[in-house]
């Protein structure tokens, strides 16, 4: 795969980890916001999946620790804005 197609799906795969994550938070906010937030929850939910020594592959993989980042960084968002 292209690295744009691969940008493409990472972009894509965030968005959808995002929603998920903000239903499983009874987020409020936005769906852009909720979207942005998976996003920046995949990187961190790569990170600390690789911290815990767990391997993620597929899209599936990439799904569970993005959505698992992404609540992580809804939590953390809640405790920065007192919601």
């Amino acid at each position: 795969m292209g690295v744009l197609v691969s940008l493409v799906l990472d972009l894509i795969i965030g968005g959808v980890c995002g929603l998920i994550a903000g239903k499983i938070m009874g987020s409020e906010g936005s769906i852009l916001r909720n979207v942005i937030l998976g996003i920046i929850g995949g990187v961190v939910g790569g990170v600390v999946f690789r911290l815990l020594g767990f391997a993620v592959a597929g899209i599936l993989g990439s799904l569970i620790s993005g959505v698992v980042g992404a609540c992580l960084v809804i939590w953390l968002a809640r405790l920065i804005t007192k919601r």
